[in-house]
């Protein structure tokens, strides 16, 4: 008999917890509140080293012991040109490069003029002289450092990159 009232108050307390639970209307905490997001921005911040790079490239390749530009660097110095005349107060700076054949000093000729030579059909497309800086790096940064046919096609190149706006 004892069994019958433990169940029948269980039952009981079940009943009374059940009858509590609220059937109201749900109350929205953000009711009548603005909901609409601004989406955040996608892709890179217009004008800088990263726009640079997706809108026009910011690399042009040249063949081994060479510093003409090819109709493919033509075509990325073209869209850099285009790219800078929408940021008149950008400066760049151009760096040529090397793979690691040839001396040191050779490299560094040889970088200084293909970086001359990006410089120059940027100038001829109507950019600023005095918005480009050149430099040459030779052999000494590569971007792959391995000995390889692929690592040194990659090395010889000339790099702009953004150095700020002008005055």
């Amino acid at each position: 008999m004892m069994k019958f009232f433990k169940i029948a108050g269980i039952f009981a307390s079940l009943a009374l917890v059940a009858a509590c639970a609220s059937t109201g209307p749900d109350l929205d905490a953000s009711a009548g509140a603005d909901t609409t997001t601004s989406a955040a921005p996608t892709g890179p911040v217009p004008g800088s080293q990263a726009d640079l790079e997706n809108s026009a490239g910011h690399r042009v390749f040249f063949g081994y012991d060479e510093y003409t530009l090819t109709g493919e660097a033509q075509a990325t110095l073209a869209r850099q040109a285009a790219w800078l005349k929408e940021y008149p107060e950008t400066r760049i700076l151009v760096a040529g490069n090397c793979d690691e054949r040839g001396t040191r000093e050779y490299n560094l000729a040889l970088g200084a003029r293909r970086a001359e030579a990006a410089k120059s059909y940027l100038v001829s497309l109507g950019v600023d002289a005095s918005r480009i800086t050149t430099v040459s790096y030779g052999k000494e940064r590569p971007i792959d450092p391995r000995s390889t046919e692929a690592a040194w096609s990659v090395n010889r190149n000339a790099t702009t990159t953004i150095t700020g706006a002008g005055a």
